[in-house]
């Protein structure tokens, strides 16, 4: 902050720095498991469950599904995702990202998970409300 200010703008910087840094703090219910619905994920075995039920998953599904569950109801464009996973720069194509997004999907609805991951046209992709038998 620039001198002279008034206390009210650093009020303001503070709360919007307070605001940023809460709406990124992970869904946690142990500091080590990620819960939402019916999916956990397990972060120290990196184990994906669906109803405690374990589903195979890459390194790479795994972390967006990590990424996804620790904001439930963000939406996260493809190149956000792609910057989160591998850094920004990174060549990596977007249609990369619909690809593993179609594998995740795949896999959990075979274990019966028809709402894992919603598709919001044109923005990008959000975790769903993971009711599903």
């Amino acid at each position: 902050v620039v001198k002279p200010f008034s206390p009210r703008e650093v009020v303001a910087r503070v709360m919007a720095i307070l605001r940023r840094t809460s709406a990124r703090a992970p869904n946690t219910e142990d500091g080590r498991d990620l819960s939402h619905g019916r999916l956990r994920l397990d972060l120290d075995g990196w184990r994906a469950l669906w109803n405690e039920v374990e589903i195979a998953l890459t390194v790479t599904e795994f972390q967006i599904l990590r990424l996804l569950a620790s904001m439930p109801g963000r939406v996260f464009s493809r190149d956000a995702i792609i910057d989160r996973l591998h850094g920004p720069g990174f060549a990596v194509t977007d249609r990369t990202i619909d690809s593993h997004i179609r594998n995740l999907r795949g896999k959990f609805a075979k274990a019966g998970a028809d709402d894992l991951i919603e598709t919001r046209a044109g923005i990008g992709y959000r975790l769903g409300s993971c009711t599903g038998a």
